[in-house]
């Protein structure tokens, strides 16, 4: 299966502002190198500590974000220096849904501006009638009344107005959505109905996720593979139920055995492992390590991990099954 989205040595820089008569500070290296494909109709998530690029990357992909280097693909085409009225047409296939429901909608619009404002940019709808259906299509399918349309963003709650984001994506029918940590801000009773709507509508749409979150649990729910960041690279790639029960990294085990447990120590069986607590602070993507970007906190740590960046290599007993590929960077699994 041809992939739908596809990254190739993608970096990304922020260059860092220069202070009066203060020497001028390395740029912020937040993405390094990253390759990643992610399939028609299927579920990427993306996991990592705050800062490792999750964002960051997802914007590169929709070219909301310009790459320092590298490529994009989508649908087999070079969109990597895409610009004018051929990336304002790509927006049509390529959304976002942002983390914050408060700040992504325009306080001074209505639901029905909101919602047709995409509509009249792409003209999806020649005429105020079938705009204002299309608009009522649109909050049925996540779930609120037509009533809706008259009132402001702030007249709801934070997972009503995060339905109206969903919408506003939906609007252009897009084929491929970033959700950006989509729930994160959201109640933990809230969190369960927004994931379940997100999985309906793939399902009903044939849409393509990736699904940017720090909660483990969420991740593994909603993903069909499941791609773990850290400082800027990727660190480990795998089906979800393979990473989960078969960790390879000891980034990804130190992430797995933080995940909250319902019994305590004193009550789990013998086989349950303690949290692997890791040392030391995140380092700064301004001045990233040499060799394993992780090596400075790894409590499995080889002496070349030091000087030299493992690959991200294939672990599989028959890599030509690309969808059943576990790759992971780390030279305690390397075959090199």
């Amino acid at each position: 299966m041809k992939p739908l989205i596809e990254v190739k040595d993608l970096k990304k820089n922020f260059e860092t502002p220069a202070q009066f008569l203060a020497k001028k500070k390395p740029p912020v290296q937040a993405l390094q190198n990253i390759s990643l494909k992610v399939f028609p109709g299927e579920t990427l998530g993306l996991v990592g500590e705050s800062g490792c690029g999750k964002s960051t990357l997802g914007r590169c992909m929709i070219r909301l974000l310009d790459p320092t280097a590298g490529e994009i693909f989508y649908n087999g085409h070079d969109i990597t220096h895409t610009h004018g009225q051929e990336l304002r047409q790509l927006r049509k296939d390529l959304q976002i849904i942002f983390q914050d429901p408060y700040a992504s909608l325009n306080p001074r619009m209505t639901v029905a501006q909101l919602l047709k404002e995409p509509l009249i940019i792409h003209k999806l709808a020649s005429s105020p009638k079938d705009q204002e259906d299309r608009c009522k299509e649109l909050l049925d399918l996540v779930g609120l009344g037509s009533d809706a349309l008259s009132k402001y963003p702030h007249e709801f709650s934070g997972g009503q107005r995060q339905r109206i984001g969903i919408a506003r994506a939906l609007a252009v029918e897009p084929r491929f959505i970033v959700c950006d940590e989509p729930v994160s801000a959201l109640d933990v009773s809230i969190q369960a109905q927004i994931i379940n709507l997100l999985m309906d509508l793939q399902q009903k749409l044939e849409l393509t996720y990736l699904f940017v979150a720090h909660d483990l649990k969420v991740v593994e729910h909603i993903s069909s593979r499941v791609a773990v960041m850290y400082l800027g690279q990727i660190m480990e790639l795998a089906e979800a139920e393979e990473l989960y029960t078969n960790p390879k990294h000891p980034y990804t085990q130190a992430l797995l055995s933080a995940i909250p447990v319902p019994l305590p120590p004193t009550l789990r069986k013998n086989g349950d492992s303690e949290a692997a607590i890791l040392s030391g602070d995140v380092p700064s993507p301004a001045n990233p390590p040499s060799g394993c970007p992780f090596h400075t906190r790894c409590p499995k740590v080889y002496e070349k991990c030091h000087s030299q960046l493992p690959a991200l290599e294939s672990l599989s007993l028959d890599p030509s099954v690309t969808s059943k590929k576990h790759e992971s960077r780390c030279w305690r699994t390397s075959t090199s």
